[in-house]
C-alpha cells in the first residue's frame, strides 16, 4: 500500500498498541462473503465489488450502526450541522453516515435524539476537537475518487473539524485525514487486492482501523481519531530527525567534495576557495536541495514514470542500485564513481527538459537547477557570467560512489524505514533548510575536530587541535568553550591539561567529538563548515504548528474582522458572514 500524504505513522500505531495481525484470515473470509463479481469491459474481465456498504460494514467491519455511535440511519438521522455548501455551484454536500467519537458516542442519548435541527451546544465542533470521527460518503460503484469527491470529503472535514472521511465506492475505500490548516492525506483499501490471499494483511489493516471495536470501544488515544492525531504529532519528530540527518549529509558532500577537490591536486575548488569560499557552502547546500526537491518530486509522480526514466535517472533507483552494491562491494564503493555524474545529467535534465521516445520531462529554467549558478559541481571552471557552449568540456568530479550513497542514505532511511516525503509539510521542509543554514566555509589551519553542540539544535563548531595544544594546560578548557560555547565536563577539562601531544589532545575531546561532521581529524588546509556566531547563539530548530498557528491566529484575528467588510468601504460595520476579499488578504 502507498499512501498519498500523510494518514498513519507506524510509531504512532506502536504508541497506541494498534499492532497488525497478519492471521487475520476470519476477516478476509467475511470480506469474500460480501463480495461479488461485477464485469467491467471485454478485456478487463470481471472485477470483485461491494455492491452494499451497510452490509459490508457490519459484516466485516461489526458496525451495530446504533444511534449512540452513528447516525444516517433512520433511527438516527444526521445532524445538519454536517452539511456544508459547495464554492461552485451552491450544491449542499453531505455525508451519508457518520460515526461519533468518543464524547459524542458516551453523551448522546439512547433514541435518535440528533435529528436535523435538534443538534445540541455539546456536539458543536471545537477547535480541539470534534463530535464526529469518521464521514462517509457512498459514491456509484467505479467512481472515480479523484474527481471531485475527495474534494469535497476534504472541505467537509475541514469545516466541520472531523479527523476522518471514508470514501466508497464498491471497489475501493479511501480513508482521507484532512485537519484544518494541514495537507491531507489518503490510503486505499482496494477490494481487489485484499481478497487476494497475499492481500490478507491489507484486509487485517482494513479492519485495524475501521472496526467498532477501534472506532468506539478502546480508550480515546487509541481510537481511530487518536491515531491520526498522534501520527500528525510524531510527524514533528520525524522532521526534527530528518533535518538532523540532512544536515550530515551536507557534511558527508563536504567531505566528498574535499576528495575530489585533493584528486585534482587542488584545482577543483581553486578559484571559488580563494575567491568566495562561501560560494562552495551555498554550492553545496544546492546540491542537497535538489535532491530534496526530486525525492518529493518522484514520490508525487511528478516526474516521468516511463522505463527510461524510472530505471536510468530516477534516484529512488539509483540509491537502490548503490545500496545493493555497498552490500556486495562494500570495500570498493569510495573508489568507485558513476553515481554523481548520473546526478549531473539528472539536473540539467530537469533544467533544460529531455525527451527519449515516449519520456518527456518539460524544462524548469529555475535558480535551483540552473547548472551556471555553481559551475564548479560540474566540473567547470569558475568563469563569471560565462555562459554554457556546446562544445564545453564538462569533467564531472570524481565525487566517490561511497559518498553518493551515504549522501542518499541519509536522505531517504529514517531508523530503518523508508521516508515518505509527501507527508512532509512545507514547514518540515523549511526545517530541513533551516537546519543547514547560517554556516560559513573555512579551510583549517592546523588538523581540527567538530565538537558537539551544546544545544540539542545547534550546530557542532571545529576547533584546531595544533592552536589548542599550545594553550597553557590551565587554560585550554576556556579556549575551547570560547569557541564552541561548550562547558567541558572536568573529567574532559583533566584530560586537556594533562595532554602533552597532539595525539593525546584528540582522545582528551573524544567524548565531546562529533564524528558526523568529522568521522576523523581534519588536515591543515581542510575545508571545514563552521557555524556562525549568531547560529551558535540560538540553536535555530523547527517549532511545531502547534505552537506556532495559535500565536498566527491571534495576530491575524483583529486584522481580518476590520477586512470583514463589503469591499473597500471601510465605512460599513464588520459583518462575520461577509469574508475579506481576496485582495485584501493579499494586501496585509
Amino acid at each position: 500500500m502507498r499512501p498519498t500524504g500523510l494518514v498513519l505513522s507506524a510509531p504512532g500505531l506502536v504508541n497506541a498498541g494498534a499492532i497488525l495481525d497478519r492471521r487475520d484470515a476470519e476477516g478476509q473470509q467475511r470480506l469474500r462473503a460480501c463480495v461479488e463479481e461485477r464485469q467491467v469491459d471485454a478485456q478487463a474481465g470481471a472485477e470483485p465489488c461491494l455492491p452494499d456498504f451497510r452490509a459490508f460494514a457490519q459484516a466485516v467491519l461489526g458496525w451495530s450502526f446504533s444511534p449512540k455511535g452513528y447516525a444516517g440511519t433512520e433511527e438516527a438521522p444526521l445532524p445538519k450541522a454536517l452539511e456544508a455548501a459547495w464554492p461552485d455551484t451552491g450544491e449542499v454536500v453531505r455525508p451519508d453516515f457518520v460515526v461519533y467519537s468518543e464524547a459524542a458516542s458516551a453523551q448522546a442519548p439512547p433514541s435518535a435524539a440528533l435529528a436535523v435541527g435538534e443538534a445540541k451546544a455539546e456536539y458543536a465542533p471545537t477547535e480541539t476537537s470534534s463530535p464526529w470521527q469518521l464521514l462517509v460518503s457512498i459514491h456509484p460503484l467505479g467512481e472515480d475518487f479523484d474527481s471531485s469527491a475527495r474534494g469535497r470529503m476534504e472541505r467537509l472535514l475541514r469545516q466541520t473539524g472531523s479527523p476522518a472521511g471514508l470514501l466508497f465506492n464498491g471497489v475501493c475505500l479511501r480513508l482521507i485525514s484532512a485537519p484544518r490548516g494541514e495537507s491531507s492525506g489518503w490510503l486505499d483499501f482496494r477490494v481487489q487486492d485484499m481478497v487476494q490471499t497475499a492481500g490478507r494483511p491489507i484486509c487485517a489493516a482494513m479492519r485495524l482501523l475501521l472496526r467498532e471495536t477501534r472506532l468506539l470501544s478502546v480508550p480515546r488515544r487509541q481510537r481511530l481519531a487518536g491515531l491520526l492525531e498522534n501520527s500528525r504529532k510524531f510527524q514533528n519528530e520525524v522532521s526534527e530527525r530528518l533535518a538532523e540527518q540532512v544536515l550530515h549529509a551536507l557534511y558527508e558532500l563536504l567531505r566528498g567534495f574535499q576528495a575530489a577537490h585533493d584528486a585534482t591536486k587542488g584545482e577543483l575548488l581553486k578559484r571559488p576557495l580563494e575567491d568566495n569560499p562561501n560560494q562552495v557552502y551555498r554550492g553545496l547546500i544546492t546540491v542537497v536541495l535538489r535532491l530534496v526537491f526530486l525525492l518529493y518530486a518522484e514520490e508525487r509522480d511528478m516526474l516521468p514514470q516511463d522505463e527510461t526514466f524510472l530505471h536510468g535517472y530516477s534516484l529512488a533507483n539509483l540509491h537502490q542500485r548503490l545500496r545493493e552494491d555497498a552490500a556486495l562491494h562494500p570495500d570498493t564503493m569510495d573508489q568507485r564513481y558513476g553515481a554523481y555524474a548520473q546526478l549531473l545529467a539528472l539536473f540539467r535534465m530537469v533544467h533544460d527538459g529531455a525527451r527519449s521516445g515516449a519520456m518527456r520531462l518539460p524544462p524548469r529554467h529555475g535558480a535551483l537547477f540552473d547548472p551556471d549558478r555553481y559551475r564548479f559541481l560540474e566540473g567547470r571552471d569558475a568563469q563569471v557570467g560565462g555562459a554554457r557552449q556546446l562544445s564545453e568540456r564538462v569533467e564531472a568530479p570524481l565525487v566517490a560512489d561511497g559518498t553518493i550513497y551515504r549522501v542518499l542514505e541519509k536522505l531517504i532511511i529514517l531508523d530503518g524505514e523508508r521516508i515518505s516525503y509527501p507527508a512532509l509539510d512545507v514547514e518540515h521542509i523549511g526545517a530541513v533548510y533551516q537546519t543547514m543554514m547560517g554556516f560559513r566555509l573555512e579551510t583549517a589551519k592546523g588538523r581540527s575536530i567538530a565538537i558537539k553542540a551544546a544545544k540539542k539544535h545547534g550546530a557542532p563548531a571545529t576547533v584546531d587541535l595544533e592552536a589548542l595544544l599550545q594553550q597553557a594546560p590551565a587554560q585550554r578548557g576556556k579556549w575551547l568553550q570560547d569557541r564552541t560555547d561548550r562547558k567541558p565536563t572536568e573529567r574532559v577539562r583533566q584530560a586537556l591539561r594533562n595532554a602533552e601531544t597532539l595525539e593525546a589532545l584528540h582522545a582528551a575531546l573524544e567524548p565531546i567529538a562529533d564524528r558526523e561532521a568529522t568521522p576523523d581529524l581534519v588536515p591543515a588546509d581542510g575545508m571545514v563548515m563552521q557555524p556562525s556566531e549568531e547560529r551558535r547563539r540560538s540553536g535555530s530548530h523547527y517549532t511545531p504548528r502547534e505552537l506556532t498557528e495559535p500565536i498566527v491566529r491571534t495576530a491575524l484575528e483583529p486584522i481580518l474582522n476590520r477586512l470583514a467588510q463589503s469591499g473597500a468601504d471601510t465605512t460599513l460595520a464588520p459583518d462575520p458572514n461577509r469574508p475579506p476579499q481576496p485582495e485584501q488578504i493579499l494586501d496585509i
